[in-house]
């Protein structure tokens, strides 16, 4: 079995396993990870996050979990510009840095390990962690309490002030959606390196791991242009013309179809 398929295989389980489903990502990347191992080995860090957590009650533990993993050294990557290692947990996993989904995504893994209820949140521009239930988020770096107030400055930190906090924000994340935005970061992560081949794999994944939007179909046209395969940029943007709403986005996509192989000619 491929990578690809067992990482798909992963989140179609039941139940799904969302952090075995990023090493097989990662595997897609580096034929060299083996996830098996992977998830062997991390049975030495759980052994050593249960140790120092406090004795209360589990649904009190999630956020002393993620204090301690901050104490092993797990944060943040704070490198400018990101690399793809941010996002692939083989390389989160040896460096202690990630971004804040592959953080989550380990927090997670851990937490359903020791029993430690424990669900992630799609929240724009910075995943983020939850109790099911209990009134305020939690940052993946480091486990800090987010209470709305927070979550509004944290959204204007990402997007300015102009972007409202909406309840779609605050919801629950599949894991099918987990990994569809660790591809979609992968794939912003491998574009910026000018790896338009490793790129291209990390869009395919994201058409296969749910709906696609608009941006989705014109990041991978994007790499189908650097790749210089026209016909596969005009069925993306085609597509992407279809989805939509934006007037002015509708207007720059026709004029973009007219200058690819495969447009009609008018007759005069």
């Amino acid at each position: 079995m491929n990578p690809r398929q067992a990482c798909l295989n992963c989140i179609a389980r039941q139940p799904a396993a969302p952090f075995e489903a990023a090493l097989w990502v990662a595997a897609e990347h580096d034929p060299g990870v083996t996830p098996a191992q992977l998830l062997s080995d991390l049975q030495t860090l759980q052994l050593t996050v249960s140790a120092g957590l406090p004795l209360l009650p589990v649904r009190e533990l999630a956020q002393p979990l993620l204090r301690k993993l901050n104490a092993l050294g797990y944060a943040q990557d704070e490198f400018h510009p990101l690399r793809p290692d941010a996002a692939l947990l083989h390389k989160v996993l040896t460096r202690k840095r990630g971004q804040p989904l592959a953080l989550g995504l380990l927090a997670l893994e851990l937490a359903r390990r020791l029993d430690i209820p424990l669900v992630g949140v799609n929240f724009p521009g910075h995943f983020l962690l939850q109790v099911p239930g209990a009134d305020h988020l939690l940052d993946p770096c480091g486990g800090r309490r987010l209470y709305p107030q927070d979550c509004r400055e944290l959204l204007a930190r990402q997007f300015g002030t102009g972007m409202e906090l909406r309840a779609e924000h605050m919801a629950t994340a599949s894991a099918a959606q987990m990994l569809q935005r660790l591809s979609r970061n992968l794939r912003q992560l491998h574009s910026s390196q000018d790896l338009y081949m490793a790129a291209l794999k990390d869009a395919e994944r994201v058409f296969e791991l749910g709906p696609a939007t608009a941006a989705d179909y014109l990041a991978r046209a994007g790499l189908y242009q650097r790749l210089d395969c026209p016909q596969a940029e005009r069925f993306d943007v085609e597509h992407a013309l279809l989805l939509t709403d934006d007037p002015v986005q509708r207007l720059r996509l026709a004029e973009r179809l007219q200058g690819l192989p495969g447009a009609v000619q008018r007759l005069h």
